[in-house]
């Protein structure tokens, strides 16, 4: 699911931050951090550190292949830290051109690596991490757009990883499930992935400058709805202290081991297992051929031992993590629509009436449907999330700003399109040489969002520069920041629309077109 980046991201994802950025002198030697492995050499750029590809679990290969994973292992010597790791294993385009997560390779089932930029001298310095959107099924932390120096030039350690993806990452299936014997977390080894990079950082961040009591995690799409997963885990309690959901929904549908073991079988089926295979030959199965059996996108599963309940079960019922979270969603995710193969059309045919009746504002069937998927899956899920928040603060926004280069043409701010905001990343994007020249608006509206952002990490609350008072969600107040043109406060937002989503949801929002993995 949500597997698309907006075209502006598209135009210049790549994994590689050299990608669209100017040659830089960097120090001879590089900075050394001993971590709880072993001691690694990163690369200096002024008062900007940086260590890439640092291993923070076992290869997820050969018996290790559908387990949790387990600790890397520890080596002599000083270990280089100045290039990425390979992204994990995910579908490529053959034309060499970054696929639907930005990446253009390497790829590996060895993948397991995170990446961190730290101001030089930090001390208890608030740390991010982030964590990629995809679809559970493309991505990678080395894409060009999550480079993490604007954060760590504004006093924030940032980090980013990779975790398991598609068949690699949410695979489930009778022999895994009884060799895994009872109470072994099944259905999610991405997950597992991500809290073990999360325990990772709490074992030696401070060694970066970090202050390992005062972590942020932070995601969009697949990654925004994997946090919401990760809130519900009593097992990630800790790892982190705040949150935030770039266009993670909420009411996505709960999917069981039952229903994710017959995926599996029918996946290894196709990638040639015979009848009957045991774990050793399932484990032995060519990577490759795995990955072309694997489907397009992936919800975690709610396996009764890692995840218990939906985070809609979860947030409806209070056993979530109270920690202060920001969510919210863009103007156009609409854009995702092709990925369903749904025209727009076809779902306003099959809206409710009463939920037909709220959308006064659009004026043919196209723009109903488009509406209506975009309220259904982003805006309207954030919004009863930011409500259910009992216990902690909760902050609202909707993204609507377009770049001056795209106006001629864009409905609005497509899926992903506050992402190169968010990281202030326009000279990690490639896009300045491709055709779409960043205006001093567009670097304007970024430095607004990215110090909301940053000012949360700092404070548990998002103090914006240049930007209004950001209220607290409050039901009776039903207020949002709307980062446009003019950034503001916006009180009862689309209220009439969100509310008839809550009473009138569309019957087609379930696992079939949420999960294309099945």
């Amino acid at each position: 699911m949500m597997k698309v980046l907006a075209q502006v991201v598209l135009a210049g994802l790549a994994a590689s931050v050299a990608t669209g950025s100017a040659a830089k002198t960097v120090s001879p030697g590089g900075p050394v951090v001993v971590v709880d492995t072993g001691t690694v050499r990163g690369t200096a750029d002024g008062d900007l550190l940086s260590f890439k590809g640092l291993p923070y679990a076992a290869p997820p290969i050969g018996p290790l292949r559908w387990a949790p994973p387990e600790k890397a292992a520890s080596w002599t010597g000083i270990r280089a830290a100045s290039n990425y790791g390979p992204a994990c294993l995910q579908k490529m385009n053959a034309d060499g051109k970054p696929n639907a997560g930005g990446v253009t390779g390497p790829t590996s089932e060895d993948c397991l690596s995170l990446n961190v930029w730290t101001p030089k001298g930090a001390k208890k310095a608030p740390v991010m991490v982030w964590i990629y959107g995809g679809g559970n099924a493309y991505g990678a932390g080395s894409v060009g757009a999550y480079d993490g120096s604007a954060f760590a030039r504004d006093g924030v350690v940032l980090v980013t990883f990779n975790y398991r993806l598609g068949t690699f990452g949410f695979f489930a299936h009778p022999e895994v499930t009884k060799a895994a014997g009872d109470g072994a977390p099944l259905a999610n080894d991405a997950l597992l992935d991500q809290r073990a990079a999360l325990q990772w950082v709490q074992r030696n961040i401070a060694a970066f400058g970090g202050d390992p009591a005062n972590v942020t995690v932070f995601g969009e799409s697949a990654g925004g709805m994997d946090i919401l997963a990760l809130m519900t885990m009593p097992s990630a309690k800790g790892l982190f202290a705040k949150a935030i959901v770039e266009s993670g929904g909420g009411w996505w549908p709960a999917v069981s081991l039952a229903t994710r073991e017959a995926e599996g079988v029918k996946t290894v089926t196709r990638a040639g297992a015979p009848a009957g295979a045991s774990l050793a030959q399932l484990r032995a199965l060519p990577a490759a051929a795995l990955l072309a059996a694997s489907g397009e996108g992936y919800l975690p599963a709610t396996d009764g031992r890692l995840l218990t309940l939906s985070p809609r079960e979860a947030f409806a019922t209070g056993q979530v993590a109270k920690v202060p979270l920001i969510i919210g969603s863009n103007s156009y995710e609409a854009s995702l629509l092709a990925e369903f193969k749904l025209p727009a059309a076809v779902l306003a045919a099959i809206a409710p009436a009463p939920l037909k009746a709220a959308y006064t504002d659009t004026k043919t069937a196209d723009d109903l449907g488009e509406s209506v998927f975009g309220d259904a899956v982003m805006g309207a899920p954030a919004r009863w999330v930011a409500s259910k928040a009992s216990g902690h603060p909760a902050w609202l926004y909707h993204f609507s700003y377009v770049i001056d280069a795209k106006r001629a043409t864009a409905k609005g701010a497509d899926h992903a399109a506050e992402i190169p905001f968010v990281f202030d990343s326009w000279e990690h994007l490639g896009v300045l040489g491709q055709g779409l020249p960043v205006s001093d608006r567009d670097r304007a509206v970024s430095k607004v969002i990215h110090s909301c952002w940053v000012g949360f990490a700092r404070t548990g609350a998002p103090v914006c520069t240049g930007g209004p008072a950001w209220p607290a969600y409050v039901g009776s107040d039903d207020s949002l920041m709307e980062f446009a043109d003019k950034t503001r406060v916006a009180r009862q937002f689309r209220k009439a629309q969100y509310d008839a989503q809550e009473a009138h949801p569309l019957p087609t929002l379930d696992p079939g077109l949420l999960d294309p993995g099945k």
